[in-house]
């Protein structure tokens, strides 16, 4: 998702892939009710050149029904599952911000509140190295809730990902990454129109392409049954993407970290199918 990175991922969207991780046990309960706290260092978006910091405490809800799932990154619909396939309907966002906030899109639209909703392919490609691997190959369009739902275009992100219990009850998972917009989602990150040009900002068109590569490592360690801790890290690079030469580009490779620990409150009886 291309504002993952985006002046204010939302927390709670960072912390469930490292739950789902750290609970990766046979019999897991059906629903768990909880809070998440956290700090965020990231990125503003993919070249910027500026962090934003922030802090959280959110709730969070993990379901795990047959075809109904909040979990591993999206709320959505499970339609298809196999042994090494699985195909989810899901829906996910992130946070805007003002363009003030960041230097390089002074007196520019504000970044809205995005929404993002398609389908996503997952495939287990098995064990091996200790681990699991797996890749996931979601598409989705992306809409503005801050402009009325407006359509901002599509995102497609495909992603290999290796999952590994370590030593001492900890749990990590890394993951190569790429994403690629349209023509019209490119140009609401990196377009530059003629009104918003100065004398060091020219006008400039977005192209459709490549947005970024990433690297991401996910740690997790359970403290008690009710206590998880979760560690994230990012790098991501726009070297070769489509919109290197905006004027909103002004840093090759940046990195985002974040730290975040998961209270269990209520969970249920019944385990879940799967």
């Amino acid at each position: 998702m291309l504002k993952k990175s985006s002046p204010l991922a939302l927390l709670t969207l960072l912390a469930a892939p490292a739950v789902t991780l750290a609970q990766d046990r046979p019999a897991l309960p059906l629903w768990e009710l909880g809070l998440v706290g956290g700090a965020i260092s990231q990125q503003a978006y993919p070249g910027a050149d500026e962090q934003v910091n922030r802090g959280l405490v959110l709730p969070w809800f993990v379901y795990r029904g047959e075809f109904l799932r909040a979990d591993r990154n999206s709320l959505g619909v499970r339609a298809y599952k196999s042994r090494d396939v699985e195909v989810d309907v899901g829906v996910s966002g992130a946070f805007g911000s003002s363009a003030d906030d960041i230097e390089a899109r002074r007196g520019m639209p504000d970044l809205g509140t995005l929404v993002e909703f398609g389908p996503r392919v997952t495939w287990k490609l098995g064990e091996a190295a200790g681990g699991r691997w797996r890749a996931e190959l979601p598409l989705r369009g992306v809409f503005d809730v801050s402009d009325g739902g407006a359509g901002r275009g599509l995102a497609f992100e495909p992603e290999l990902q290796f999952e590994r219990a370590a030593g001492g009850g900890w749990r990590y998972s890394t993951s190569v990454s790429a994403i690629f917009a349209n023509r019209k989602l490119a140009d609401t990150f990196y377009g530059v129109a003629p009104q918003y040009a100065t004398p060091t900002r020219r006008a400039y068109t977005a192209e459709s392409g490549l947005v970024a590569w990433r690297l991401s490592t996910t740690v997790t360690r359970a403290l008690t049954p009710e206590w998880r801790l979760f560690g994230y890290a990012r790098l991501q690079s726009v070297a070769g993407a489509a919109n290197r030469d905006s004027p909103l580009v002004r840093k090759t490779t940046g990195g985002s970290v974040g730290v975040a620990l998961v209270y269990t409150w209520k969970q249920s009886e019944r385990r879940a199918v799967d």
